[in-house]
């Protein structure tokens, strides 16, 4: 008698995902009848600065790019590469920078990737917005700048597009020296866009779905949201930090980013 073919025998998986939301590298293994998958990447946010004595001139974290990418090809069986990027920490002492965040991708930058923000830093240096590559997205948003006397609000995470989907920037606080962290993006599609943060040291609110920054006190400003948001920059107290990237992949006939069945299955 002949045998039928291996696959008759198995589990097609004719739809479904994998999320990606902690820092790291991983590897993702395409499942029995998955030739073709839509992914969705975003960028770690950006840590904020600390300002020299004496000056209020510093910049908050940039936030993270999104990119996505439809169809990309791969063979049931195969692995492939996924990593998150981490969050840019917040400056700890006097003067200094925040740190970059971490690039997040599937497969290599070159097929989709979300670009980390960088670094606010000191004299109104640093804190751009993360680039992306992909079918579509939106590079990361800009810190304000300028300190927390004038500005220096973490940047918003980038959306599925230019003009939509995307978190903000965080509002400053006169008083408190201490600025709101930038609102992420979610992963489950294009959604609302967010609003900028409220005065005073009003957190930048998520997009899509995404997390808000975390408000500007006191005793430190704000941290980004997840995902991708950029940590507020600090007056005399601690800078916010990024928040972390993601990674989603997405499969089965009829789901595409932007918006087209990309919620939970």
């Amino acid at each position: 008698m002949t045998a039928l073919p291996a696959f008759l025998g198995s589990t097609v998986s004719r739809e479904g995902q994998a999320a990606y939301t902690t820092a790291g590298t991983y590897t993702w293994v395409a499942p029995v009848g998955v030739e073709s998958v839509c992914v969705v990447t975003v960028g770690a946010g950006g840590g904020g600065a600390l300002p020299a004595s004496g000056s209020n001139s510093v910049v908050g974290g940039g936030g993270g790019g999104l990119g996505y990418k439809n169809n990309i090809t791969v063979v049931p069986g195969n692995s492939y590469t996924v990593v998150v990027g981490a969050g840019g920490a917040g400056a700890t002492s006097s003067g200094a920078s925040g740190s970059d965040g971490g690039n997040s991708y599937f497969i290599n930058t070159s097929t989709v990737a979300g670009y980390g923000g960088s670094g606010g830093g000191v004299d109104n240096t640093g804190g751009g917005g993360g680039s992306y590559t992909g079918d579509g997205g939106s590079a990361g948003k800009t810190s304000p700048g300028g300190g927390p006397l004038t500005g220096g609000g973490g940047g918003g995470a980038g959306g599925y597009s230019s003009t939509t989907g995307g978190g903000t920037g965080g509002n400053a606080n006169f008083t408190e020296n201490a600025t709101g962290g930038g609102g992420g993006v979610g992963i489950l599609g294009e959604g609302t866009g967010g609003t900028t943060g409220s005065y005073p040291s009003g957190g930048g609110t998520g997009g899509s779905g995404g997390a808000n920054g975390g408000t500007g006190t006191s005793g430190g400003s704000g941290n980004g949201g997840a995902y991708g948001g950029g940590g507020g920059s600090g007056g005399f107290a601690a800078a916010g930090s990024g928040a972390g990237g993601a990674v989603r992949i997405i499969w089965g006939a009829g789901r595409s980013f932007p918006s087209t069945n990309t919620g939970d299955v």
